[in-house]
């Protein structure tokens, strides 16, 4: 079992160090400890808080712990009680602190009967991506999360689940066995009716089915990159794809995105200049921005590819929350140096983990090889499910509703976060909003934190992490009066 070794005398209360990130002090309740009586029981409270978060992982090795002044003011408790929390967390071998800069969390240590071996830390932005996914895994259930990725789960349809499942396992083999290794020959058969509706023409043939979207992109890279090749992705983007491909030793490329799409003379430069080989974007509803690409610049992206001979991965993870006929690359390209990926998990259930690509059919085998060395094959009692939802229409209409609930909640949240002082800095579109707060939104995420809400600041959806005013928020679970009451104070007490 892993834990920590401290070395460093408690040094006197002083301001923190001003060259390095302090980390996120939260606790769902609120930031005033409860009155229990006694110092030593307040100390406590507040140590257990701070463990909480450096076990979850929300507080990366490294991280400052606020000044001992600071954190007095936060949770209203006296200096001494901020130091006996301090030691107790140096004690449990939880944070070091530093002469004349303050307390740090400790990288840990595991012991193998010899000397103390300090782990790894991971590379650049997988930080970033975990404690966001962690933060939601830890958000209080009764409370939406304003930085959730996902629908509420009241929107969702749990007797439509319900009903697939027993339709599959009545009609067939309830996973006794492995499945084939391309997927489901029934979901396949549904999925290309589903892209002839989005102007896509790919044969059964030429869809591989994967657990989620995710797994979808990772077979993509693992077939077509090796350590040190490099990838042009979009900024701001999604902050695992940019962890997992870092993680897999890729070089990243940003390019610049706004409403128009990504900025194109940047693009060729990089292309130019690096060689890529692949370029991994969100054509429609881009995350986070919510933008969709205009068709003029789809084509000239299309040509850019094809000059430059890079293939692109076409990201479509919100497919049911945008129209039909919005640009589609792969739909422009004809699945010639395209591959589509889209799944099911945003709009069916989170834990539905169906996804699939669909790639020019003699890259297919490559892909399948790739999913098989990850996978052996996916789980075909779920995708026999899904493929009845789409077959019975059953799915669409699903769609339709959560659209309906979509556009309301959107309108709502967009005058609660304008009357709070920010303004998106896209049209609003699809299920998530960019939004120009005015400050720098790891600032407001540390404060929000304490109050039980969850951010998604801007430097999140960087490729090289930086302070940002921008911020995501998902208009499902941003609709509480309550967060953007709490979303103003801070904002107000943080300009001063």
């Amino acid at each position: 079992m892993a834990r920590f070794i401290v070395t460093v005398p408690l040094p006197m209360p002083l301001d923190p160090a001003p060259d390095t990130p302090a980390i996120a002090h939260a606790d769902p309740t609120g930031a005033t400890l409860r009155p229990t009586g006694p110092t030593a029981g307040r100390a406590q409270q507040l140590a257990e808080r701070y463990a909480l978060r450096i076990q979850q992982g929300l507080a990366a090795p490294g991280s400052r712990l606020p000044s001992v002044r600071e954190c007095a003011r936060q949770h209203g408790v006296s200096p001494s009680t901020v130091v006996a929390a301090y030691d107790q967390l140096q004690a449990r071998g939880l944070v070091e602190a530093r002469s004349q800069r303050g307390f740090f969390v400790r990288a840990p240590r595991r012991h193998d009967g010899g000397p103390a071996q300090a782990i790894p830390a991971p590379r650049n932005p997988p930080v970033d991506a975990t404690a966001l996914i962690r933060g939601m895994f830890a958000t209080a259930r009764d409370r939406p999360g304003p930085g959730s990725g996902l629908l509420p789960p009241d929107w969702l349809d749990a007797a439509l689940l319900q009903r697939a499942l027993r339709r599959a396992c009545s009609q067939g083999d309830p996973g006794l066995r492995y499945g084939e290794p391309a997927g489901d020959p029934g979901l396949r058969r549904q999925l290309s009716l589903r892209l002839a509706d989005l102007g896509i023409d790919a044969t059964p043939q030429q869809i591989v089915s994967t657990t989620g979207a995710t797994h979808a992109l990772d077979i993509v890279a693992r077939a077509w990159l090796q350590p040190g090749d490099a990838v042009l992705i979009d900024e701001p983007g999604w902050a695992v794809e940019f962890a997992r491909l870092s993680a897999l030793g890729m070089r990243l490329l940003p390019v610049p995105r706004g409403p128009q799409g990504p900025d194109l003379a940047v693009m060729a430069q990089l292309a130019a200049v690096h060689r890529p080989k692949l370029y991994v974007t969100v054509s429609v509803l881009h995350n986070p921005t919510g933008c969709s690409l205009p068709l003029a610049t789809a084509h000239q992206v299309l040509r850019l590819a094809e000059a430059q001979d890079f293939a692109i991965v076409e990201d479509d993870t919100y497919a049911w929350m945008a129209p039909n006929h919005a640009p589609r690359l792969a739909a422009l390209d004809g699945l010639r140096r395209s591959i589509y990926v889209s799944g099911f998990s945003k709009i069916l259930a989170p834990n539905w983990r169906v996804g699939y690509l669909a790639a020019p059919a003699p890259w297919v085998d490559r892909l399948i090889d790739a999913k098989m060395i990850s996978s052996l094959t996916t789980p075909a009692l779920t995708e026999q499910a899904v493929a009845w939802c789409l077959e019975q229409g059953l799915l669409r209409r699903h769609a339709e509703r959560v659209l309906d609930r979509l556009d309301r909640a959107r309108s709502r949240t967009l005058r609660l976060a304008e009357q709070a002082g920010c303004h998106p800095v896209t049209p609003p579109q699809g299920l998530f909003g960019w939004m120009d707060t005015g400050l720098d939104t790891d600032r407001l995420a540390e404060a929000l934190l304490d109050q039980g809400w969850l951010l998604a600041p801007g430097s999140l959806f960087l490729a090289t992490r930086r302070p940002s005013p921008c911020m995501r928020i998902n208009f499902a679970t941003s609709q509480d009066p309550g967060f953007w009451r709490d979303f103003e104070s801070a904002r107000v007490a943080l300009q001063r």
